[in-house]
């Protein structure tokens, strides 16, 4: 544990020095900590994600975020008959997040 630390230290110090583009900081400190991550704690409501990597499917994830927003403009209460797997799943795996939207 302590030599995976100090690799990860001395990486963060490289790419401080090796460049001033935040975003390639940022890219770097993301894969060493790995995301949802903040002070080597993991932060609480962040989803893992089973299927993708934040990093490596970065162009994919953003693909399937768009779909999604043209989905939802769409069709947002998901009522299309092409879309009722969607909202079975979601009524599904979110019911009681759901039901507290219907408290009156």
């Amino acid at each position: 544990a302590l030599q995976a630390e100090e690799h990860n230290a001395k990486t963060r110090l490289e790419t401080l020095v090796s460049t001033n583009d935040g975003f390639k900081i940022a890219e770097v400190d993301l894969r060493l900590r790995g995301p949802g991550e903040f002070f080597g704690t993991r932060q609480s409501g962040v989803p893992g994600l089973r299927i993708a990597s934040l990093i490596d499917d970065g162009e994919l994830l953003q693909t399937a975020r768009s779909e999604a927003f043209k989905l939802v403009a769409q069709d947002p209460q998901l009522k299309l008959p092409a879309n009722s797997f969607i909202r079975q799943h979601f009524e599904r795996k979110y019911k009681s997040i759901l039901e507290l939207g219907n408290i009156s």
